[in-house]
């Protein structure tokens, strides 16, 4: 896997990269990514220090929006991580999916507006196979998680700032090894679902 592409749906097409990995492809089945070494988006808090590596496979967004992706990987190490970004700048993001932390998988969300919080809970399903969905209007983000496509719970409501355009796609990362090969599938990117919160369809 050295960069090849075939049609994968709409929305990969019109996705360029962050930060290339040496390996990766894509085709009807989806992109394929394996991770590079010490790659993470990270911004201060606790730490100190400032990552902006990480792989994202993403496209412009404008205005308001809504962005979901599949997500399939088997975490092993330390920090591993995989699922969908939404960045405005390199102080301005936001990433949530699962990330292997304290001897197994759980759900994960870091907001970064000028430094990173980090917020973590339980997935329901099964790590190695999940769905990620994020909506941005009117100065708002909604991050939902499903497990089956059909049923989507909320991981994060919050304040994100208002931007003419942002770029979202599929994020892995591996800060501590390389190597987490990690399919994603199911991308799309279109107008915001203007659902009641409580709606987890």
């Amino acid at each position: 896997m050295t960069g090849s592409q075939d049609q994968a749906g709409p929305a990969f097409d019109r996705c360029r990269w962050l930060n290339e990995p040496a390996r990766w492809s894509r085709g009807a089945d989806g992109l394929t990514v394996v991770t590079d070494a010490a790659t993470d988006f990270w911004r201060e808090t606790h730490y100190g220090f400032t990552r902006h590596t990480g792989h994202v496979f993403g496209c412009d967004a404008e205005g308001g929006f809504t962005a979901s992706v599949r997500v399939q990987a088997r975490y092993e190490a330390l920090y591993d991580q995989a699922g969908l970004m939404v960045l405005v700048d390199e102080r301005t993001w936001v990433k949530a999916g699962v990330e292997w932390s304290d001897g197994g998988p759980l759900l994960a969300s870091v907001l970064t507006i000028g430094q990173s919080d980090w917020a973590v809970g339980a997935l329901d399903g099964d790590a190695a196979d999940f769905r990620l969905r994020a909506t941005v209007e009117a100065g708002v983000l909604r991050l939902q998680a499903s497990s089956d496509g059909k049923v989507w719970p909320l991981v994060r409501l919050c304040s994100f700032p208002q931007a003419s355009r942002c770029f979202v796609g599929p994020m892995c990362c591996t800060p501590e090894r390389a190597g987490l090969s990690v399919r994603f599938s199911e991308f799309t990117v279109g107008p915001p679902l203007r659902k009641d919160l409580h709606d987890l369809s």
